[in-house]
C-alpha cells in the first residue's frame, strides 16, 4: 500500500506541470529543453536522487524561421490571399516556390506532378467501444465508452504524410486539418526526425475549404516559403538512481521534450516521473522493491531518439529489468460543441499497455481499481503495432516487461495543449497506482518477469 504521507499532493504535481510550460516551447534541442534538462536534474538531487547524470543523444534539430503561403485565383485582379499557416516538421526550405494549386486524388495521383499538392489530412475517429473489445481489460463503470468515439492525434497515414504527394511528383505539400476540432493549423507531425525532400505546411480546415471554393472556379496558383534550419546536435537523457532491496531494476520514465509549451506532451509525464522519485526517496533502501532508475529521455519529438540512445547504451543491463514503467499524459478529454472546444469534465480514455504476463495484467488491473480510475483500457503492447505508441515502446522491442501509460487526445501535437487541458484529479491516483504496480514487483526477478520460472507478483 503507498504511504500517503511521502506522496507528493495535486498542488505540487500540478506546479511542476506549471513550471515546466511556462518556459515556451520545449522541442528538442530548444532553449525551454535545455533548461528543462537542468530543472529535472536539480529536482531530482533535491528529493535526494543518487548519480543523477545526463547522457548524450545524438539527434536533428529543427527551427523554422520564416514560412508563408498565399495563393491566388488565375486572371484575378485581387492581390494574393495570405493564409494562415504552419511548416512540416523537418520538411525541406525554400526561399520560395510558385506553382498551380492541385488537389491531390488517390486515385489519380499523377495530376499533382510538378504542382503544388493539397491534401486533405482526416483525424481517424475510433469508437471507444472497439478499442475495449481489444484489450484485455477496461475499467468504465459509468459506461462512457458505449457510444462515444476518441479523436486520435493522428490520421491513417500517421507521420508518412507528404509521401502520396512527394511519391506522385509534386513539388510542394498544402495539408488540410479538413475535420480538426478547433480548426487549428499549428499541427506538429510528422516528428519523427526524418528529413523530407518536400517543402509543406499545414493550413486550417476552414481555408481547405475556401481553397477547395476557389479551386471550383477555376485554376489557382499558390506561393509557398519555408526557411528552417535544420542541423545534428546533442541533447541529453536524465537519469537518476535509488538503491534498493536487490540490485535488479525498476525504471519509471517519460519524456522532457515537446512539441509547443505542451502540458500535456509531457510536462504532465515529467511532473508524473518527478512525483515518483519524490515519492521512493523519502522510503528507506529496505522498502524500495528493488533499485530505482529515474528516466526523462530526450528527442521523443525526433522519432523516439532518447529511449533508442538508452536501449543501446544499456543493452547489457536490460536483463536485469524486472520492469519498466513509462507515464505520459495526465489529460482532459475536449469535444468540439458548436464550433467551440469545451471540456467533457471527465478524463481522456487511458491506455495502460502491458506486457503479456497475466500476474502482471492482474496486479495493473487492481491498481487501477483501488485508485478509481475510470477509463481505463489494459491493452497488449502490440494491439497498434509491433510495439507500444509511447516513447517507451521501444523497451517492448528489447523484451523488457513493461506497463506504459497514455492517453492520445486530439490536441496532443498541436499549440492548444495548454494548462487547461491537464486532468488535475488524475494526478495523485495515477502516482498512486503506479506505486501500487512498483511495490507488486518486490521479491520479483527480472527472470520471473520474463516467465523463466518462480513465482507470480504479489498484490
Amino acid at each position: 500500500m503507498p504511504n500517503d504521507e511521502f506522496i507528493p499532493r495535486e498542488p505540487e504535481i500540478y506546479g511542476w506541470i506549471e513550471e515546466v510550460f511556462a518556459r515556451g516551447v520545449r522541442r528538442p534541442g530548444y532553449p525551454a529543453d535545455r533548461w528543462a534538462e537542468g530543472w529535472i536534474g536539480e529536482r531530482l538531487r533535491g528529493f535526494g536522487v543518487e548519480r543523477v547524470r545526463q547522457e548524450p543523444v545524438h539527434l536533428p534539430y529543427w527551427e523554422p524561421t520564416r514560412w508563408s503561403l498565399s495563393v491566388r485565383a488565375r486572371g484575378s485582379a485581387e492581390p494574393p490571399c495570405e493564409l494562415d499557416c504552419f511548416p512540416l516538421p523537418h520538411a525541406a526550405s525554400t526561399p520560395a516556390i510558385e506553382a498551380e494549386l492541385v488537389p491531390y486524388d488517390a486515385a489519380a495521383p499523377e495530376r499533382v506532378r510538378g504542382a503544388v499538392a493539397l491534401y486533405d489530412l482526416s483525424l481517424m475517429r475510433m469508437p471507444h467501444a472497439a478499442l475495449a473489445a481489444r484489450a484485455t481489460w477496461h475499467f468504465d463503470p459509468a459506461d462512457s465508452f458505449a457510444h462515444a468515439l476518441q479523436v486520435l492525434p493522428f490520421g491513417r497515414e500517421f507521420q508518412a504524410v507528404m509521401e502520396p504527394a512527394a511519391a506522385a511528383g509534386a513539388i510542394a505539400f498544402v495539408g488540410v486539418l479538413s475535420d480538426y476540432p478547433g480548426d487549428s493549423y499549428q499541427y506538429y507531425v510528422p516528428y519523427d526526425g526524418t528529413a523530407r525532400a518536400l517543402p509543406g505546411v499545414w493550413v486550417r480546415g476552414s481555408d481547405g475549404a475556401r481553397l477547395r471554393r476557389m479551386l471550383a472556379g477555376g485554376s489557382v496558383r499558390a506561393r509557398l516559403q519555408v526557411e528552417a534550419r535544420r542541423e545534428s546536435i546533442i541533447s541529453h537523457n536524465l537519469v537518476g538512481e535509488l538503491p534498493g532491496a536487490d540490485d535488479e531494476t525498476v525504471i519509471i520514465g517519460s519524456h522532457h521534450d515537446g512539441p509547443w509549451a505542451s502540458a500535456v506532451e509531457d510536462g504532465s509525464g515529467i511532473a508524473l516521473v518527478l512525483a515518483q522519485a519524490a515519492y521512493w526517496a523519502r522510503l528507506p533502501r529496505g522498502e524500495r522493491p528493488h533499485r530505482l532508475l529515474f528516466l526523462l529521455n530526450a528527442g521523443h519529438m525526433a522519432g523516439g531518439a532518447g529511449t533508442r540512445a538508452f536501449i543501446d547504451r544499456h543493452r547489457a543491463e536490460l536483463d536485469r529489468v524486472v520492469l519498466e514503467v513509462h507515464l505520459e499524459h495526465a489529460a482532459n478529454e475536449f469535444a468540439e460543441r458548436d464550433g467551440i472546444l469545451r471540456p467533457t469534465q471527465q478524463a481522456e480514455a487511458r491506455w495502460w499497455f502491458t506486457t503479456r504476463q497475466p500476474h502482471l495484467e492482474a496486479v495493473v488491473r487492481g491498481a487501477i481499481e483501488a485508485e478509481g480510475l475510470e477509463r481505463s483500457l489494459v491493452l497488449p503492447p502490440d494491439v497498434f503495432g509491433p510495439h507500444p505508441t509511447t516513447d517507451g515502446g521501444f523497451f517492448h522491442l528489447a523484451a523488457v516487461p513493461l506497463v506504459n501509460y497514455l492517453t492520445a487526445p486530439f490536441y496532443l501535437f498541436d499549440a492548444m495543449d495548454t494548462l487547461d487541458k491537464i486532468h488535475r484529479p488524475s494526478l495523485v491516483p495515477i502516482t498512486r497506482a503506479t506505486i501500487r504496480i512498483v511495490e507488486a514487483t518486490a521479491g520479483v526477478s527480472a527472470a520471473t518477469m520474463r516467465g523463466h520460472g518462480g513465482s507470480p507478483l504479489s498484490g
